[in-house]
């Protein structure tokens, strides 16, 4: 069982990125996927998360219209398209796969959003 993410980095206010997370040794369309992120001093919170079938989505308030997760079962991927970049999103984002009460999380990946 694992998940990776990639695709973090450094990015300038105003900037994307794209973070992916590939999943293995599991039935991935049978999970709910989410994003959380983690910055330094604070607690760890729910940024995305997207039902096993992709068919609905939810958001932190702070993210609405400027972050979309999505899903491609085929490729066993969960994917958060970030753009419009604030340096208050910098922060470890980390992949959540989560069955019923059974969840684990991948290793994290770095986002730093600075000029």
């Amino acid at each position: 069982v694992q998940l990776v993410e990639s695709g973090g980095g450094l990015v300038q206010p105003g900037g994307s990125l794209r973070l992916s997370c590939a999943a293995s040794g599991f039935t991935f369309s049978g999970y709910r996927m989410s994003w959380y992120r983690q910055a330094p001093g604070k607690e760890r919170e729910l940024v995305a998360a997207i039902t096993s079938d992709g068919g609905s989505r939810n958001y932190a308030d702070s993210v609405k219209g400027r972050f979309t997760i999505s899903r491609d079962n085929a490729k066993n991927s969960v994917y958060l398209q970030m753009n419009s970049l604030k340096p208050e999103d910098t922060a470890v984002y980390y992949c959540y796969a989560a069955r019923g009460a059974f969840g684990f999380w991948g290793q994290g990946t770095q986002v730093t959003v600075s000029s």
